[in-house]
């Protein structure tokens, strides 16, 4: 098992393990709340690619992460995912409440 350091990296790499050998790659998630730690395998049983992080930033990221895999499973492994990674939500302004400033 290798954790991977960078987020690009680790993408990119279970790009490549996914489309090497579609039929046979997994990708699970596992959170534990109690140590506030998510934790994102890819593994075909071969090759095994972790990235662990307690950033609740990164959250974002793996919901992108997803929609990449479910577009990639759903369409073949040979699709072009730039429609899915090059679409960017527009930053909404912050709403603004009547509970106290921080």
């Amino acid at each position: 098992m290798v954790y991977i350091i960078s987020w690009d990296d680790f993408v990119e790499r279970s790009l490549q393990l996914f489309r090497a050998s579609p039929e046979k790659t997994r990708y699970v998630m596992k959170y534990r709340h109690s140590e506030g730690k998510l934790v994102l395998k890819v593994t075909d049983d071969k090759e095994c690619l972790k990235f662990k992080t307690d950033q609740a930033q990164d959250a974002k990221k793996m919901e992108k992460l997803n929609n990449i895999f479910f577009t990639l499973m759903a369409r073949g492994p040979e699709t072009d995912i730039t429609e899915v990674t090059g679409k960017e939500q527009i930053a909404q302004p912050p709403k603004r409440g009547r509970g106290r400033k921080q």
